[in-house]
């Protein structure tokens, strides 16, 4: 079932892309494939949100870039997770899940 591409509630985007970078250095275009494939579609990125977001967690240092080749040997800057991304992460990805079971217990409620 094909579904309508959904609009990232604000503070998604740097939990998606810290996760998306757990998995190991990736080009910007390799995050949003990333999130768009590991949601069947339902989550993507605008390009614009995207580069905002990697900058803004680089300049916290959550993340750190290189430039580098991409698969189809194009020059491209190559974002990593710092220790410091890492433990936000696991703080970001914490306060998700108890604000996830808060909102279904509301709207679960017969």
């Amino acid at each position: 079932m094909s579904h309508p591409a959904l609009n990232l509630m604000q503070g998604t985007v740097d939990l998606l892309i810290l996760r998306a970078l757990q998995q190991g250095p990736a080009h910007g275009y390799a995050v949003s494939r990333w999130v768009r494939e590991r949601t069947d579609g339902v989550l993507s990125m605008e390009d614009a949100a995207l580069y905002q977001a990697l900058h803004r967690l680089e300049a916290r240092g959550w993340i750190a870039s290189e430039w580098g080749l991409s698969e189809n040997n194009r020059r491209a800057k190559f974002y990593a997770l710092t220790p410091v991304g890492r433990r936000e992460l696991r703080s970001e990805v914490s306060a998700w899940r108890q604000y996830a079971e808060a909102v279904f217990k509301v709207i679960e409620t017969a």
